[in-house]
């Protein structure tokens, strides 16, 4: 059982939430003792006295302490985590961090009493968006987004999502599908890069939203495949129709990508259950999600994300159905849906801290939203989201104790170091 061979890298000294829900199993690597023994919140999978090797980027074994320290092992590097929280690097599975311009001026004139569709007449919202990101170079979005993500990175997000759908013709969601890719490459952070070229009605196809359709099937998902992983589409009375959302993640099936999906934000219009249904990894926003729904989404395993920045900033008041969620066992994943428009938002914690106190998810459902259920919408919960033997050795330490402590505050950051592949993260 022993594969300790003393070239790991360890971490001891830390109070892990493992966030695994099979964490009460896992056993010391030297003793086969059950680590769960010393679980004191077995909700988070919180394992204390005991050490983790990393060795090659991964989790290589997890031990107790006192038995490292009693057959006298040495290795190749020790950090010490003197008390603090340890958790699984955290993920951000919803956002549009890559955009031209901004919309501040257009927020201030809604505060100042003008419409939504008045400011839309005058060629304000989403297409504003789109004219200054088809108008920005590669480097500038580059430029752009890379101050955007090193907030997030400096609080412990190790693995962040990012769709396009700002561009709305190949050319421009390809650039920024690129740009996407870039900041996984040049910062210590993985990306997973989403086309959401049915975002909106292009501009020129406007009054022809079924020819819009028709062109992302046949030119834009097929030139786009290898550049993401998976194909979203916000289906909405102000966007798409069900039977051209089915279309796209008809399309984007054929070329082996990932489903997801913007549903039920505005109304109800079924998308969540066809999305589920045809097989999606994530249902996101859901406000208006019905109980039918709720069992559609946990019968197929669909994770449901939940974006509380935009409920807060558009002033909404309907709420998710918790309850409903809960009951049947959908999964439940919170994220920034960091964009321009709706959620200007670059604070993962924030948004756990809101899935608390404005939808009524318990900090233990908001830290889980944030680690595992949001690797789960990524359809990468086999590799991170928990601190699992064999899993990346993606890390966050806190100046903090206890995991709800995470939630708990309001502004601040109480990270104390990030590590990527079990090495320190500069940026």
């Amino acid at each position: 059982m022993n594969s300790i061979s003393g070239h790991e890298v360890v971490f001891r000294g830390f109070n892990i939430a493992t966030m695994d829900p099979n964490s009460a199993e896992i056993k010391c690597e030297l003793s086969g003792e059950p680590l769960g023994g010393l679980t004191q919140q077995l909700e988070y999978g919180t394992l204390n006295g005991t050490a983790i090797g990393v060795e090659g980027g991964k989790i290589k074994w997890l031990a107790l302490e006192r038995e490292l320290d009693r057959n006298g092992l040495t290795f190749a590097q020790t950090v010490n985590g003197e008390g603090k929280l340890l958790t699984p690097g955290l993920i951000d599975c919803h956002s549009h961090l890559v955009f031209g311009g901004n919309r501040a001026s257009e927020w201030e004139r809604r505060l100042n009493g003008c419409s939504y569709e008045e400011i839309a007449k005058q060629g304000g919202g989403i297409l504003s968006t789109v004219s200054a990101t088809r108008a920005a170079t590669e480097e500038e979005l580059f430029q752009a987004a890379s101050k955007r993500i090193k907030s997030l990175l400096a609080e412990g997000v190790t693995t962040i999502e990012i769709k396009s759908g700002y561009g709305l013709d190949l050319d421009s969601e390809l650039k920024m599908l690129r740009v996407a890719n870039r900041l996984g490459s040049e910062f210590p952070v993985s990306v997973e890069a989403t086309l959401l070229a049915a975002h909106a009605v292009a501009p020129e196809f406007q009054g022809n939203p079924d020819g819009f359709i028709q062109h992302v099937c046949d030119s834009i998902i097929p030139q786009s495949a290898e550049s993401c992983s998976a194909v979203d589409a916000f289906c909405e009375t102000i966007a798409f129709n069900l039977a051209q959302t089915e279309r796209v993640f008809e399309r984007a099936k054929q070329f082996g990508l990932n489903i997801k999906v913007h549903a039920e934000q505005l109304s109800h219009t079924g998308a969540a259950a066809l999305a589920a249904n045809m097989g999606a990894i994530s249902a996101d926003h859901l406000e208006f999600l019905s109980d039918h729904d709720c069992a559609t989404l946990g019968r197929h395993g669909t994770v449901a994300t939940l974006l509380p920045g935009a409920f807060y900033c558009l002033n909404e008041k309907q709420k998710p159905p918790i309850s409903a969620l809960r009951e049947n066992q959908v999964p439940i994943a919170i994220a920034t849906d960091s964009n321009p428009g709706s959620s200007p938002v670059l604070s993962l914690l924030l948004m756990g801290n809101m899935a608390c106190n404005l939808f009524g998810l318990t900090p233990c459902e908001a830290v889980a939203g944030m680690t595992i259920n949001a690797a789960k919408a990524l359809q990468l919960d086999q590799t991170i989201g928990s601190i699992t033997k064999g899993k990346q050795a993606d890390f966050a330490t806190w100046h903090v104790h206890s995991p709800a402590e995470l939630v708990y505050s309001i502004g601040g950051n109480p990270s104390a170091g990030v590590y990527k592949l079990g090495e320190r993260t500069q940026f």
